[in-house]
């Protein structure tokens, strides 16, 4: 297909802004403000997707208008005209590569906390408490509904001072959708009952934003048309209110959603992860396209370009927002124009993204690390302009990979040993649940760039330190990654089973399992759904007070719903700390800290995953005979500057480890390690 034959390349007319193409990434919150301001990590991040080529980036999701909304994932403050040069700043980096951008404004209403910013009391048309994020809300009284009608008017004029080429109004779960939804508004004045009087705040709120900006100002405005909720909008009603807002004129485009955000549940639905078939909500969108004689824009997992072309070639989408695709890749529209397609870096649906901004409190990509850091990491790796070198990487798993990928890049000869018939390491562990095969794109991606770079590899190698040596290597790089650990327990460690030899059939699932989860990530409950799924009675243990509390709100309800459609029981806070055999099982002693109690329960097969411990044997063969005794110079790692110690004269080559082979760790970890690493040497 020729650019000018690509339905994604075409230009589009919204209002009076031409668009270059119909990629977009729409508003998210991806917590790189400081003090609610886009500072310079939160503009290069959207630069980059500018430099990419996309043709309007949104930003700023559910940036907030008044004190009374306080951050609940890190959002930016548009409640006085601080931001606005911060916009400004925005707006020049992505106007200068051609793009757009769009800010998102919100009030989150109830969906925030009593006990952040200014412990101003958290505000929604009713007292409905919102169960995500458990605060219990105050009713709205005339003066907060004047009060709130005017701060979005200013957050408008804002953004327009801002040189943004407009606004998106959220609607979807924050506070003008809790006017709409007959499940939170149980008002009985002018602003509740019929849906002309649940319609009435949000009407009030475009009179006054337009009054501030103006008719030629974009406008738009993110909604659910369909709630999927109990109690809550259906479609017939969502078109409704969709055609009231058309009336007012005073609107220039639909962002499509369907679904609730009210519940984790809800969320893992509205943003689908991994598991869920690529765009579930795209035919929706494509009936409110036919509905309305507005420009539509949508995103829901449209993770790839086929399906985004499809999007728009068969008119479902007018714009197609590819947010989380464009933090996997943010070159996807260059690599579309340059015919480069098949090297767009895939976003596998993981969810790490979102998750983080509730948990760590940023977003970033599985597997591309330099999404979120593009001040100090290259999305990009530049050849070197002087001498390359020999090196030698020892696994193929994603740190071996991305460390190969890096070096080869810089121009340097790499070759990677690696023990098994295949690349990817663990990710084929963790791909052996069905629900989670996609996660193989990471390394295959890794693996498909190596080969184009001409890095070779010896699989069915299980280097040793003889086999390095013959090489004549300068720089050797250790990503043996690790081997299961089942726990520093008192007694009959031995006798555990581990994730590994469930998940790979080496050993088979008994009748009566326990399953011990120590480590409370993935790795854990990946096996823990596995083992669900067979036909085993199956008990989950663990010491956490809550169920994998390192997995995030996007992808806990997948695994929850297949432990309890399997009728697995659950029990927390209590610890496995001994094994022994019993006739032809096992008898699991655990301990209870709360009571300090133990007690002695049988089972066929006990499995407990506690991480891994590193495979380094090769390193500390190694690590005699380097120039910096497997040594890292963290300042200058931190700094962005090659590693430069010789604390051994004698040495022959640099060594360091990377991965897992340092220790227990996930994905992001083991590529991040390796591309800040490699990209100096």
């Amino acid at each position: 297909m020729t650019s000018n034959s690509d339905p994604l390349l075409a230009t589009f007319k919204l209002k009076h802004l031409t668009l270059k193409n119909r990629v977009m990434s729409t508003s998210h919150e991806p917590a790189y403000s400081e003090n609610g301001l886009p500072t310079e990590r939160y503009q290069l991040y959207h630069e980059e997707k500018a430099k990419g080529g996309i043709g309007l980036t949104m930003f700023g999701g559910g940036t907030l208008i008044a004190p009374d909304s306080p951050a609940a994932y890190g959002n930016l403050y548009a409640g006085n005209d601080e931001i606005i040069p911060h916009f400004r700043a925005l707006a020049r980096r992505v106007h200068a590569h051609g793009a757009a951008t769009m800010c998102q404004l919100s009030h989150l209403g109830r969906r925030t906390s009593n006990y952040a910013g200014d412990w101003l009391p958290v505000i929604a048309p009713s007292a409905v408490r919102e169960p995500a994020h458990r605060a219990f809300p105050k009713e709205m009284e005339d003066w907060d509904i004047k009060r709130i009608i005017k701060a979005y008017g200013a957050a408008a004029r804002r953004s327009r001072e801002g040189d943004l080429d407009g606004i998106e109004v959220f609607a979807n779960g924050h506070l003008l959708d809790s006017f709409w939804t007959p499940s939170v508004n149980r008002r009985t004045d002018q602003y509740g009952g019929s849906l002309e009087n649940r319609m009435r705040f949000s009407i009030e709120v475009l009179e006054e934003i337009r009054k501030q900006v103006g008719d030629d100002f974009i406008v738009g405005i993110r909604m659910m048309f369909d709630e999927a909720l109990d109690g809550g909008l259906k479609l017939d009603e969502g078109l409704r209110i969709g055609e009231l807002l058309v009336e007012t004129g005073m609107i220039d485009f639909f962002n499509v959603n369907r679904g609730h955000c009210s519940t984790s549940v809800g969320l893992a639905d509205l943003i689908p992860n991994m598991g869920v078939p690529q765009a579930p909500h795209l035919s929706f969108a494509g009936e409110i396209k036919r509905h309305f004689n507005l420009p539509v824009m949508h995103a829901a997992r449209i993770n790839d370009v086929a399906t985004a072309r499809y999007a728009v070639k068969e008119g479902l989408l007018d714009l197609v927002s590819m947010t989380r695709g464009h933090i996997a890749d943010p070159h996807i529209v260059s690599k579309i124009m340059r015919g480069e397609e098949d090297q767009i870096r895939p976003c596998v649906g993981m969810g790490y993204c979102i998750d983080r901004i509730y948990g760590e409190g940023e977003a970033l990509c599985a597997h591309n690390p330099a999404t979120g850091r593009e001040a100090s990491l290259p999305q990009i790796i530049k050849k070197r302009n002087d001498a390359t070198r020999r090196i030698v990487i020892a696994g193929a798993g994603p740190a071996g990979l991305e460390a190969a990928r890096v070096c080869a890049s810089r121009g340097h000869e790499v070759f990677v040993f690696e023990a098994a018939n295949i690349h990817g390491g663990q990710v084929n562990i963790a791909a052996k649940l069905q629900r989670r095969k996609e996660i193989l794109g990471i390394t295959d991606w890794l693996f498909d760039q190596c080969q184009r770079l001409g890095v070779v590899f010896r699989f069915n190698t299980y280097a040793d330190i003889d086999m390095v040596i013959e090489l004549s290597p300068e720089v050797v790089l250790i990503a043996t990654g690790g081997v299961p650990h089942a726990g520093y327990l008192k007694t009959g460690a031995d006798l555990a089973v581990s994730s590994w030899d469930i998940l790979s059939g080496h050993v088979p699932i008994g009748s009566h399992v326990l399953f011990f989860d120590d480590n409370g990530q993935h790795a854990g409950m990946t096996c823990a759904e596995f083992l669900a799924e067979s036909e085993c009675t199956l008990e989950y243990l663990s010491p956490e007070m809550m169920i994998a509390p390192d997995i995030g709100g996007t992808n806990h309800p997948a695994y929850l719903r297949s432990l309890y459609n399997n009728d697995v029981s659950i029990n927390l806070n209590q610890r496995l700390v001994g094994i022994s055999r019993e006739d032809n099982g096992f008898s699991a002693t655990i301990f209870n800290e709360y009571t300090n109690t133990s007690t002695e329960r049988r089972f066929d097969q006990i499995i407990s995953d506690n991480g891994t411990l590193p495979a380094d044997e090769l390193y500390f063969d190694l690590k005699k005979d380097s120039i910096n005794l497997g040594e890292v110079d963290q300042s200058a790692l931190l700094g962005g500057q090659p590693q430069g110690i010789k604390s051994n004269p004698d040495g022959a080559y640099q060594l360091f480890r990377i991965g897992d082979a340092v220790t227990s760790r996930n994905i992001h970890a083991s590529i991040y390690d390796a591309l800040r690493l490699a990209k100096d040497l």
